[in-house]
């Protein structure tokens, strides 16, 4: 976490390649299993699936719930575009890119896995199962490491783009002042940036993986439909802005804000104390900004 806020600390250009690089590195091994297993599959090794024997209304929205992190994560490209040389043109192509790349390779992704294993939702490591199938002990390896990267490559991501989040609410006066801090020289947000690092380290070394997954699927469902809900708004208070604009775009935005609080009350908070304590900061905040005049806050 040191390195990654060290790269961010000193420009957003060096923040960008390392997120590239890593980006490419997780994407290779993943895409040799792909590749390896469709000639498994279509070379007859494989079983009938196992299929689970409760599947009711309940279940599907908490998978769905879960998935939401595994999805997630595309919009994570649209946040730096303030610092981007044309982001009216590069940002609608960056998303539909990243939705179509992550659609093939995680529905690939589940194919392989759950024709090559014979009950792959009682696995531990599904992926790394499976590439030991079809790969060897080599290949099962090649997943491990790929994981790792695949991991450090996302936490990258996410220090390169979330700061500018905090520093675009302190700008607009809905955060404290001083996550808009700007660095003299490197013209970074470093103090949104150091602090993310510090939050993320603490979160990882105190929280298990399930209990984070959670916390981070809830926040998008929560600003997706806070997404969803601005663009009718936006449409009919800037007309003619946007260079993108999709038909319908207020229909699949009310969907977007129903399917999201369906999927909210799957989730447990009396199990999750982090989650609660995220939701009152955010209201003693909203409190604060909320009281502070006008002119303080802009």
């Amino acid at each position: 976490m040191g390195v990654l806020a060290f790269v961010n600390y000193r420009g957003v250009r060096a923040g960008a390649q390392v997120s590239n690089v890593f980006t490419v590195a997780k994407l290779v091994p993943l895409a040799i299993v792909i590749i390896a297993g469709m000639f498994y599959l279509l070379g007859g090794h494989h079983d009938a699936p196992r299929l689970p024997s409760s599947g009711d209304a309940g279940a599907w929205l908490k998978a769905m719930l879960l998935l939401v992190f595994a999805y997630g994560g595309f919009e994570t490209a649209l946040t730096p575009m303030a610092e981007a040389k044309d982001p009216r043109r590069d940002t609608v192509f960056a998303l539909f890119i990243a939705l179509i790349i992550c659609t093939v390779l995680y529905t690939s992704t589940q194919w392989i896995v759950i024709g090559a294993l014979p009950d792959a939702a009682k696995s531990a490591r599904p992926l790394a199962d499976a590439a030991r199938l079809i790969l060897g002990s080599k290949g099962a390896a090649l997943v491990a490491i790929g994981a790792l990267v695949s991991c450090y490559g996302y936490l990258s991501a996410k220090v390169l783009a979330v700061p500018r989040v905090t520093f675009a609410l302190a700008e607009e006066g809905d955060f404290p002042a001083w996550f808009a801090a700007i660095h003299p020289r490197f013209r970074t947000p470093y103090f949104s940036v150091l602090l993310f690092a510090f939050l993320i380290w603490i979160l990882s070394l105190f929280g298990n993986f399930s209990w984070n997954l959670t916390l981070s699927a809830v926040a998008r469902l929560f600003y997706y439909a806070v997404g969803c809900a601005a663009l009718p708004v936006l449409r009919k208070k800037q007309p003619e802005v946007e260079r993108f604009r999709l038909p319908g775009g207020t229909f699949f935005a009310a969907l977007g804000v129903v399917i999201c609080l369906v999927l909210i009350t799957r989730v447990d908070l009396s199990g999750s104390i982090i989650l609660l304590a995220t939701i009152v900061a955010a209201f003693i905040n909203w409190l604060w900004v909320r009281n502070q005049p006008i002119s303080a806050r802009t």
